[in-house]
């Protein structure tokens, strides 16, 4: 029985031994060669500087032949030195290869960026119009010109200086069967693309100018690291229908007889708006930019119209007399009586008060020196004694 322990012992211990070895070679290891740089980033029709391959410092005395191969064409470059074909090439896929004692042949792959500025970039509205109806979706389409690679091209669209959005990015001219030529993710040769945003606007954003910004972002290890262009400006008119103001035309205006009252019709709209009056069912109407003078009382109707639509505003007229006079009348009648009864008191007091009457009859001699008069009221009066 302990031998027969023993034995499944061992045959389990060799078991793990050999999944252990079967999972490693499995894994094989990393070849042993150094490409410099790891991305070679260069510019359309220019050669720009080689991607070198070299075995590592460690694997430098094991290393037989070191050459580049396109696994494109399968074409072998017996060289350490890669140079991309940029003028006709956009999916070449090199790889360096190396010959090592004791491993044999393994490669490592270069990745390679081909890039191209696009030969134009602008802006566009979808139905080719410089304006818009306010609260109504529309497209603006920025073109993107002949670049490359279409995969690290971004837009950014702006209001003013506002960001609004990255849009949609498409590729025009495709076959839908085209993979290669209409996948944005797999074409590296140029392109035209075109940029996508949905804009809403409405009466005051009018006159706003939208601008879409092309950029390419290449990486760290370009030169430069990214390239942007933006478009030319494009303004927007917003259209909108006319607005009357209100606060100027009430919807009831008083009219006093034998005055006439100007009724001010003001509109705002885009484009301008003209201002009608229809102020009676027999009569034509008028077109007297805004300002109507009436005489009469009536319903009296302004429009304000312009290519989007057109806006009414009643307004109703009422006759009302005027009192003025007969209340300026009645208090000029009034101020007349009140004087007349103020100057028949007053010569009342007047009389009662400041006129005396005097009597000579029965004359009342001074005690103190009998040549004095008195009236009535006991006052003195001088008197000349006759001889």
């Amino acid at each position: 029985m302990e031998e027969l322990g023993s034995l499944r012992l061992l045959s389990l211990f060799l078991a793990l031994e050999l999944l252990c070895n079967g999972t490693q070679s499995r894994a094989p290891p990393e070849c042993p060669i150094e490409i410099t740089p790891e991305t070679l980033i260069v510019e359309y029709q220019n050669q720009g500087r080689p991607a070198t391959c070299q075995p590592t410092s460690t694997s430098a005395s094991h290393v037989r032949q070191i050459y580049w191969q396109d696994l494109q064409d399968n074409r072998t470059f017996d060289v350490i030195d890669w140079l991309p074909d940029t003028y006709n090439n956009w999916y070449s896929r090199p790889a360096c290869f190396g010959d090592f004692q004791g491993i044999g042949t393994c490669h490592k792959k270069l990745k390679v960026i081909i890039y191209k500025t696009p030969d134009s970039v602008s802006i566009r509205p979808l139905e080719n119009s410089s304006s818009v109806l306010e609260d109504r979706a529309f497209q603006l389409h920025c073109d993107i010109i002949n670049v490359a690679p279409a995969q690290m091209l971004t837009v950014q669209w702006y209001r003013g200086s506002e960001a609004i959005g990255p849009g949609v990015l498409s590729l025009e001219d495709c076959q839908p069967d085209d993979v290669r030529n209409c996948d944005i993710g797999v074409v590296k040769s140029p392109v035209n693309l075109t940029s996508s945003v949905n804009v809403t606007l409405n009466r005051a954003h009018s006159g706003a100018e939208f601008r879409c910004e092309a950029q390419l972002r290449l990486g760290s290890e370009a030169s430069h690291g990214a390239w942007s262009s933006e478009s030319a400006p494009l303004n927007l008119t917003v259209l909108y229908k006319p607005v009357i103001n209100t606060a100027k035309l009430p919807k009831r205006v008083p009219l006093f007889r034998g005055y006439p009252e100007e009724l001010v019709c003001e509109a705002h709209g885009s484009p301008a708006p003209v201002i009608q009056w229809l102020y009676s069912k027999d009569k034509v109407v008028q077109v007297s930019g805004g300002n109507l003078t009436v005489f009469e009382e009536g319903i009296y109707n302004c429009s304000a119209r312009n290519g989007v639509d057109s806006t009414v505003h009643v307004v109703e007229v009422v006759l009302k007399e005027d009192y003025l006079p007969l209340i300026a009348g009645f208090v000029a009648v009034t101020v007349v009586v009140i004087s007349v009864i103020f100057v028949f008191l007053y010569s009342i007091y007047y009389k009662n008060t400041k006129m005396r009457r005097y009597s000579l009859k029965n004359p009342k001699l001074s005690t103190h020196n009998g040549n004095v008069a008195t009236n009535g009221w006991d006052l003195p009066l001088p008197m000349t004694k006759l001889s």
